[in-house]
């Protein structure tokens, strides 16, 4: 009889100790809100209704030469729906990409573009834009991801991060986004697409309002253990512009 009360004190233990310790998707959350924190807070982004940044962009080609520069004007519209523009001259073409929070548009040197698949990526170029700039606070907004605390990582610059891995499905792409361990600022973040793996370096940050966003970023293709092969892009985030829905 002892034995068995013996091993029922154990078993309702080790469920105890197994409800109250933490999970990973509960620590990624608590790192998460941290950084939000860090970043300029969720009530302000609640708050915040448009955003104004400008965006250029150096693509660069595996011996270090380049492949395209792009000057961008991007607007981002939160309440009530997500919608905006993106906007650029290039060989003295102006392209308007839009989003009216149904419908794609584009047009190019004034000319509208109607091509069903050609609209489709661009509102796929639109929604990355966003995610990227939408970081830390979309990851808990995101319903479709699956966050995972993967612990501490020594980065390649040899920095201490929190890492985080998100998840969208067996499908889609898979994240990993990396925050310093005391202020928890992004560092950075590693991305795993179909055909190849990145990690973006997030080299200086900016404060635009109550928000830290990001300045200058490196991207780099890296291989299957995260070896850097060589510069893909160099990004440089400007000009912010924060309008509240209280103004």
């Amino acid at each position: 009889m002892s034995h068995k009360i013996g091993v029922l004190l154990m078993l309702l233990l080790s469920f105890s100790m197994l409800c109250c310790a933490p999970n990973s998707e509960k620590l990624a959350k608590e790192v998460l809100e941290k950084s939000i924190e860090a970043h300029g807070g969720r009530e302000a982004w609640d708050n915040l209704e448009i955003l104004k940044f400008r965006k250029h962009t150096k693509l660069l080609f595996e011996d270090s030469s380049i492949e395209s520069e792009t000057d961008q004007w991007i607007e981002f519209r939160m309440k009530p729906y997500l919608e905006g523009s993106i906007s650029w001259t290039s060989d003295s073409v102006e392209h308007v990409s839009t989003f009216d929070g149904t419908q794609m548009k584009y047009s190019m040197g004034g000319n509208s573009i109607q091509n069903p698949d050609f609209l489709k990526a661009k509102k796929n170029d639109f929604d990355a834009t966003f995610y990227v700039i939408a970081q830390p606070w979309q990851l808990l907004q995101d319903e479709n991801a699956t966050l995972t605390y993967e612990g501490q990582k020594k980065l390649d610059s040899e920095k201490l991060a929190e890492t985080i891995r998100v998840n969208y499905g067996p499908d889609d792409d898979t994240w990993w986004f990396y925050f310093d361990p005391i202020s928890f600022e992004m560092l950075g973040n590693e991305v795993q697409l179909k055909d190849h793996r990145s990690y973006i370096e997030n080299n200086s940050m900016v404060t635009a309002g109550p928000f830290l966003f990001y300045g200058n970023r490196t991207s780099y293709r890296i291989d299957e253990n995260g070896k850097k092969l060589y510069v893909r892009a160099v990004y440089e985030y400007s000009d912010f512009e924060i309008i509240n829905k209280n103004n």
